[in-house]
């Protein structure tokens, strides 16, 4: 090996252990991020419970829960779509549970056309999951609160304006035919990972091939 070829060689050993370590980083990323998926699912899955104590994010989204409680005054309307119905409203309003806790309830889609229905107040049982949805970034308008149309499921905003715990279940079937359609409640996390992995294997092998390629030319010119 001449002296011109150790520095190529040293840059290339070196991209290719990063562009491998990176790969087996994903690896590793696909390994967690599976085991949150499969426990989530196993949540949405388990037999119903009651809605815990202490409820927290990591430990409880997707939580499969059924509660009675009384539905209190007010409403936020979150504009949706939702296919094959069309455009519409989510209604979320405040539920007391039997305990005194006020909660939030995704109470399903409504049509454009029934914004503004009356829903008074009524006794009703739930079926849902705990979400903490994450529909919010730095690009979201904010709330029109005079026309009461909101264009994402912020629970902390949400809980403020109707005066609730920071907590929402979201309903997949009610004992209340003629209130909003609940819609699927459904783990919806992308998982991409494995594709990354490959993305960087595949980077190192063709950073491997070239340098392989940059040593041989440069030892043509030497000979």
């Amino acid at each position: 090996m001449t002296r011109r070829m150790i520095a190529p060689l040293a840059f290339g050993v070196a991209g290719v252990a990063i562009l491998i370590c990176l790969g087996v980083w994903q690896l590793h990323r696909l390994e967690w991020k599976r085991a949150i998926l499969s426990g989530m699912e196993a949540r949405m899955s388990a037999p119903a419970s009651d809605v815990p104590a202490s409820p927290a994010e990591a430990e409880h989204e997707y939580l499969h829960v059924a509660v009675a409680g009384t539905l209190e005054p007010g409403e936020v309307h979150v504009y949706t779509s939702a296919p094959p119905r069309g455009v519409g409203y989510r209604i979320i309003a405040p539920l007391r549970l039997g305990d005194g806790r006020r909660v939030l309830l995704d109470r399903g889609f409504v049509p454009i056309a029934d914004k503004e229905a009356p829903r008074p107040p009524e006794r009703i049982r739930v079926e849902g999951a705990l979400l903490w949805p994450d529909e919010t970034d730095g690009w979201t308008s904010p709330p029109d609160l005079e026309k009461n149309i909101w264009l994402a499921r912020d629970v902390p905003a949400m809980a403020a304006a109707l005066g609730t715990e920071p907590l929402m279940i979201v309903a997949s079937a009610t004992d209340d035919p003629a209130g909003p359609e609940p819609l699927p409640v459904g783990v919806n996390i992308a998982n991409n990972h494995l594709e990354y992995a490959i993305t960087w294997f595949s980077l190192a092998a063709v950073w491997a091939v070239m340098t392989g390629y940059l040593l041989w030319r440069i030892k043509r010119r030497t000979v």
